[in-house]
């Protein structure tokens, strides 16, 4: 099995567009549901409703792979397993470093499902030294003065970021020196990495207080339908931004 090192993703080089490519996981996730209980083939409007997409876009998407399914059949779940793991280079074994071993860290490294599509855990860093030689999830956290020297042996070329805000950037830019060229971040800060380094951000902050926004909005929501009179805060403040003009203090429209 080929390494990280010796192979990137075909990906770009094929033209397939970044949305699309965002979803391709989400369709491998339905797939593989299906393999493991023996389903043969599947209509792109059941694997688009797995999915939680359209299936117009799915088949879009597909299009983009060279599968177009079968009239009156649909799609053959084994081959389009492969086929997108393929496109994911997930059909290669992908030698992983998380950085940071403290309570997200140590999470991560315990995640069962990094092996089962293709990534090796191949090092867990950190820089306390109190943890140096600790075993996590069966593999001995490294102190950071070797992160050089743990990427070069190890063919890495995906890091994950799981440290304080403070110590992310040199991290990251650690990183990249030593080869990496792939950064998952789950720090709360924005990298900045040079042309050719890939970063994913992962911020469960910003996941929640987006939630929070939409609970806020179906809260106003009910209110306003509990409201007899229709006058609730929904209906104020649209009231208000109706009666003020671009400066927010006169009428738009003046009286007669």
């Amino acid at each position: 099995m080929a390494t990280g090192r010796t192979h990137r993703p075909a990906t770009r080089s094929r033209g397939i567009p970044e949305a699309t490519v965002a979803r391709l996981p989400l369709y491998l996730r339905a797939l593989t549901a299906l393999s493991e209980r023996s389903v043969p083939t599947v209509s792109s409007e059941e694997l688009a409703a797995a999915a939680g997409v359209n299936s117009a876009k799915l088949r879009k998407d597909f299009s983009y792979l060279g599968s177009y399914g079968t009239r009156g059949v649909g799609y053959d779940v084994e081959y389009l397993v492969y086929q997108i793991s393929r496109e994911l280079g997930l059909t290669q074994d992908w030698p992983v470093v998380i950085v940071g071993i403290g309570n997200l860290g140590a999470a991560l490294a315990n995640y069962g499902g990094f092996a089962s599509r293709g990534f090796r855990v191949a090092a867990l860093i950190d820089a306390d030294p109190a943890m140096a030689g600790k075993p996590v999830a069966g593999i001995p956290v490294q102190h950071t003065d070797d992160l050089e020297k743990i990427i070069e042996d190890n063919g890495v070329s995906i890091g994950v970021i799981a440290t304080p805000a403070g110590a992310a950037q040199q991290v990251c830019d650690r990183l990249v020196a030593a080869g990496v060229t792939s950064i998952l971040n789950f720090a709360p800060t924005v990298l900045s990495v040079p042309d050719g380094v890939d970063v994913r951000k992962v911020d469960l902050s910003i996941e929640l207080q987006i939630l929070a926004f939409h609970e806020q909005r179906k809260a106003g929501e009910e209110a306003e339908a509990a409201s007899p009179d229709g006058s609730g805060p929904v209906a104020a403040a649209r009231q208000e931004s109706a009666e003020q003009g671009p400066d927010g203090d006169v009428p738009a429209v003046m009286p007669a």
